[in-house]
C-alpha cells in the first residue's frame, strides 16, 4: 500500500519531489563533503608532519652559535630526544633567478639548505626524504603552483646554476604564512656558497614528551641560550599547514548547515501545503477512527523516500567534486593515510542529513492530534487567524490600487505560511552576503591591522645588514628627504625575556618604536604611550597568563624592567608570540628593524617599492598589496571562490523555493483565484498580487538577514578568521556588492520564479473551483 501511495503522490507532485530531493542531495553532499576533507586535511598533515619528523622546538638564530653549550644543555635535559643545528643561507631574492626571472619581488625570505641527518627532512611529492645530486635543486611547492618554477628549468644564484630536478614539501615552511622557503641543494653544491649570503641556524629539537613542551621552552629561555630570532613550535607548524584548507572546510561547514536548514523549511512548507490540501481526507480518517501514527506515516514514508534518494545522490555526487577540494592538500601535504575512516564519516554524515529530514518530518505532523474533525468536515481546510491585518485597509493605499493592498494584506493575515519563505530568504541573504564580507575584509589593505601590522604602503625590512641601526638610519633620512613620503616609522624587534608569576623566564620579542603612527587593531585595551607600557599578541597573553593593566617584568643584561600591560593585539608574524613597546633599551640584543612607510599617493607603491629595492641593497622591500597577497594569497583565493559559490548558491536556493512556494501556493488559492476572476479581476491583476506578495516577503528577509549577516555572521567569520591570528575582527564590507547588487539579484531571481510559478493562474477555471 505504501508503495503505491508514494508513487501517486511523487507522481502527482512533481515539483515538491524534486525540490525537495534536490535540497536534501545538496545538503548530503556539502555535509559529506565537510566530513570527508576534514579528515583527509588533519590526516594529511599528520602524515606531513610525521614523515618529515617535525620539530617539536625550533628557536630561530642569527648570529653565531655556541655548539658545545648547545650539546651540553641537551644531555643535561631529561626532555630532549635529539638536537640538531641547521644552517639555512638567507640570500638577496634580486640575486635569485628561477628560469630567467628574478624572485626581487618577492616578500619570502629564500634560502639554501642541505638535507638534514636525524629530522626535520625534505620530502618529495612521495612522501619521501630527497636525495639531491649534484648540480640538482629542489624547489618550494608553493613556487610550482604559482607557475614561477617547472623540471628542468635553471635556477642561479652568485654565477652558479641548478636545475630543477622535483620540488619539495617542508613541513615548516609550507604555508605562505611562514615567511621562509628553503631551496634544497647538494653538499657539495653548498659549500660553494660560503659568504654568499647570511647565515641564519635553525636550532631544532624533537622531545620525548610534546606534552611538556611548555616547560621545555620556559628551561631554554632561563638558560639564556641563543635566541636571536622567533620561536617556532610543532602546534604552531600544524595550525600553519592546515590553515587554508581548513578554511575551506569551515565554510563548507557553515554553508552546509545552512542549507540542511533550509531543506528543512523546504519541506515544512510541502508538508504544511499538503496538510491543508488534504485537510477534508484527514478529518474523515481520524472520524472513522484511524490512528494519528497511521496518519503520519502515509506521509513520513513519502519524504523518507525523497530524503533516501536526495542523500544517495548527495553522497554519490560527493566522490565527483571531492578530487578539486583535495587536489591542493594532496598536493602541499600528500594523502591523509585514513581513506577508510573519511569514507565512513563521509557515509555518517549522509546519515545525518537522512535522519534530521525523517525526524524533522515526523515533528511537523504532530500537529494531527490538535487536527478537529468537525472544523475539517465542515469548512474543509483550517481556520486561520486574520488578526494581523485587520487594521490594514485599503483606504491606506490611496492610489497604490487594491492589488497591492490585497498583496500585502495576504501576507500579514497568513503570516504563519508566509514564515517559512522569509526564514529561507534570510538564510539564503545570509549564505550571499557573509562570504563575501570575508573575502573583501581578508583581501583589503586595512586586514594587515588585524594581524600585528599597522595599515601602511610600503615595508622595508632590515634583517640581513651587517649594520642593522645605521642601514635603518639611512634609510629613514630618506624617507625624511622624500616628498612622496607622508609619514614613516622605524622599529626595531629586539629580545627579552619576561618573567611569569611563578618566576620562570619566558622570551619574547619586543617591537620597539612610536605604534601611534601605524596604529593596530586591539581586541582589549590601546597602543602603548611612554616608558612603562607594554602591549602584547594573544598569545604571548596567554602564554604570560596577562590581561590588560596587569604588571610584566622584563629582563635585558641582568636589569629589571616592570611595565603595565596596555593592550592585546592578534598576531601572526614570528610564530604569533611578540610584544610592542615605545621605551628605549640600547643594551637588549638587536633582532631586525622595519621600516613602514605611508605615501602621499598610494597609487606609487609598487614605483617607490622598485625604487627603494633597487636602491637598499641590504633590505627587503614590498608594498602592502603586494605583501598581503603572498602572504595570504591562497587564502584569499580560497575566499573568493567561496564567496561566487556561496552568492550562486544562495540565488539557486532563492529561485528553487520560490518557484515552490508561488506553486504550492497558486495550488492551495485556487477557490480563491476563481472567485477574484468571477468578480472582475483579470490574469494580470492575480499574478501581481502574487508578485507584490513576493516582493513583500523578499524585501524584509533580505533586509534581516542582511542585518544577521552584519552581527551574528561577523562574529561567526571572526571563529574562522581567529585561526589566521586575527582575534578581533571587523567586516571590512563592499556595500556596492554586498548591499546592493546581491540583494538586487535574489529580489529578481524571486520575481522571475513568481512569474513561472503564476502561470498556471490562466488555466485555474471559475466553474471548476467555486463550489460548496
Amino acid at each position: 500500500m505504501y508503495i503505491k501511495i508514494i508513487r501517486n503522490e511523487l507522481t502527482k507532485n512533481k515539483l515538491i519531489t524534486l525540490t525537495i530531493t534536490v535540497f536534501v542531495a545538496a545538503a548530503a553532499l556539502l555535509v559529506s563533503l565537510a566530513a570527508v576533507v576534514a579528515i583527509h586535511l588533519f590526516g594529511a598533515v599528520d602524515t606531513l608532519m610525521t614523515q618529515a619528523k617535525t620539530p617539536h622546538f625550533l628557536q630561530m638564530h642569527s648570529g653565531t652559535v655556541d655548539r658545545t653549550r648547545l650539546d651540553s644543555f641537551a644531555a643535561e635535559n631529561s626532555l630532549v630526544e635529539q638536537l640538531q643545528v641547521v644552517e639555512f643561507l638567507n640570500v638577496d631574492n634580486a640575486r635569485l633567478f628561477i628560469g630567467g626571472r628574478s624572485l626581487a619581488g618577492n616578500v619570502q625570505d629564500n634560502g639554501f639548505t642541505v638535507q638534514n641527518e636525524h629530522f626535520d627532512y625534505l620530502l618529495d611529492l612521495d612522501g619521501k626524504a630527497i636525495d639531491v645530486a649534484d648540480g640538482e635543486i629542489y624547489v618550494p611547492i608553493t613556487y610550482w603552483k604559482e607557475g614561477l618554477a617547472n623540471i628542468g628549468d635553471h635556477v642561479t644564484f652568485n654565477d652558479q646554476a641548478w636545475t630543477v630536478a622535483g620540488f619539495l614539501r617542508d613541513s615548516q615552511m609550507n604555508s605562505l604564512l611562514a615567511s621562509s622557503k628553503r631551496f634544497l641543494i647538494s653538499r657539495n653544491d653548498y659549500a660553494t656558497l660560503t659568504g654568499a649570503g647570511s647565515m641564519e641556524y635553525l636550532i631544532e629539537f624533537r622531545l620525548k614528551d610534546t606534552s611538556m613542551l611548555g616547560a621545555f621552552a620556559t628551561s631554554y629561555a632561563s638558560a639564556g641560550l641563543e635566541a636571536n630570532g622567533p620561536t617556532l613550535t610543532y602546534p604552531l607548524f600544524r595550525m600553519l599547514n592546515a590553515m587554508a584548507d581548513g578554511m575551506v572546510v569551515g565554510v563548507l561547514l557553515l554553508v552546509s548547515m545552512l542549507v540542511v536548514a533550509i531543506a528543512l523549511m523546504c519541506i515544512r512548507f510541502a508538508l504544511i501545503a499538503k496538510i491543508e490540501e488534504d485537510y477534508r481526507e484527514l478529518g474523515v480518517m481520524k472520524a472513522i477512527g484511524l490512528r494519528v501514527s497511521d496518519m503520519k506515516r502515509i506521509y513520513v514514508v513519502q519524504y523518507a523516500a525523497m530524503a533516501a534518494v536526495g542523500s544517495g545522490v548527495g553522497w554519490g555526487l560527493s566522490f565527483v567534486f571531492k578530487g578539486s577540494l583535495l587536489e591542493n592538500i594532496r598536493l602541499y601535504m600528500g594523502e591523509s593515510g585514513q581513506p577508510f575512516l573519511a569514507w565512513l564519516c563521509g557515509v555518517l554524515g549522509v546519515l545525518l542529513v537522512y535522519m534530521a529530514v525523517v525526524l524533522y518530518v515526523g515533528g511537523v505532523l504532530r500537529r494531527f492530534r490538535s487536527l478537529s474533525v468537525a472544523e475539517a468536515l465542515r469548512f474543509g481546510h483550517s481556520q486561520q487567524a486574520f488578526a494581523g491585518a485587520r487594521l490594514f485597509s485599503l483606504s491606506r493605499f490611496g492610489k497604490l490600487g487594491a492589488n497591492l493592498f490585497l498583496g500585502i494584506k495576504d501576507v500579514l493575515a497568513r503570516k504563519r505560511l508566509y514564515v517559512t519563505m522569509l526564514v529561507v530568504l534570510i538564510l539564503a541573504s545570509f549564505i550571499a552576503i557573509v562570504p563575501q564580507n570575508v573575502y573583501s575584509t581578508i583581501s583589503s589593505k586595512s586586514f594587515s591591522t588585524y594581524l600585528g601590522v599597522g595599515e601602511y604602503d610600503l615595508r622595508i625590512d632590515i634583517q640581513r645588514a651587517s649594520d642593522l641601526i645605521g642601514t635603518a638610519a639611512e634609510i629613514a633620512e630618506t624617507m625624511k628627504n622624500d616628498p612622496s613620503v607622508a609619514r614613516y616609522a622605524v622599529l626595531t624587534t629586539k629580545a627579552f625575556t619576561a618573567r611569569t608569576e611563578d618566576g620562570t623566564g619566558e622570551r619574547i620579542l619586543v617591537e620597539l618604536g612610536d605604534h601611534s603612527m601605524f596604529p593596530l587593531h586591539y581586541s582589549k585595551g590601546s597602543a602603548p604611550v611612554g616608558e612603562r607600557e607594554i602591549a602584547l599578541s594573544a598569545l604571548n597573553a596567554e602564554a604570560l597568563g596577562k590581561q590588560v593593566g596587569d604588571a610584566l617584568v622584563l629582563t635585558t643584561s641582568g636589569k629589571d624592567r616592570t611595565l603595565t600591560v596596555s593592550g592585546i593585539y592578534s598576531d601572526v608574524t614570528n610564530g604569533g608570540k611578540t610584544a610592542k613597546a615605545a621605551f628605549v633599551d640600547e643594551a637588549a640584543a638587536r633582532v631586525w628593524a622595519v621600516v613602514y612607510v605611508k605615501l602621499a599617493q598610494p597609487s606609487l607603491a609598487a614605483a617607490k617599492a622598485a625604487e627603494y629595492g633597487s636602491r637598499f641593497g641590504q633590505a627587503k622591500v614590498s608594498d602592502v598589496e603586494h605583501y598581503i597577497v603572498q602572504t595570504f594569497g591562497s587564502t584569499i583565493h580560497a575566499a573568493g571562490l567561496a564567496a561566487n559559490a556561496a552568492l550562486a548558491v544562495a540565488l539557486l536556493i532563492t529561485l528553487l523555493v520560490a518557484l515552490l512556494f508561488i506553486r504550492l501556493l497558486v495550488a492551495k488559492d485556487r477557490y480563491s483565484i476563481a472567485v477574484m476572476k468571477a468578480i472582475g479581476f483579470t490574469h494580470l491583476d492575480i499574478r501581481l498580487q502574487y508578485a507584490v506578495r513576493s516582493a513583500f516577503v523578499v524585501l524584509i528577509g533580505i533586509l534581516i538577514g542582511t542585518m544577521l549577516a552584519g552581527t551574528l555572521g561577523e562574529k561567526l567569520a571572526g571563529l574562522v578568521i581567529a585561526q589566521l591570528g586575527a582575534s578581533a575582527f571587523h567586516f571590512e564590507t563592499q556595500p556596492l556588492s554586498a548591499y546592493v547588487l546581491s540583494p538586487l539579484m535574489m529580489l529578481g531571481s524571486v520575481m522571475v520564479a513568481t512569474l513561472i510559478g503564476t502561470s498556471s493562474v490562466r488555466s485555474i477555471k471559475i466553474g471548476e473551483h467555486i463550489k460548496e
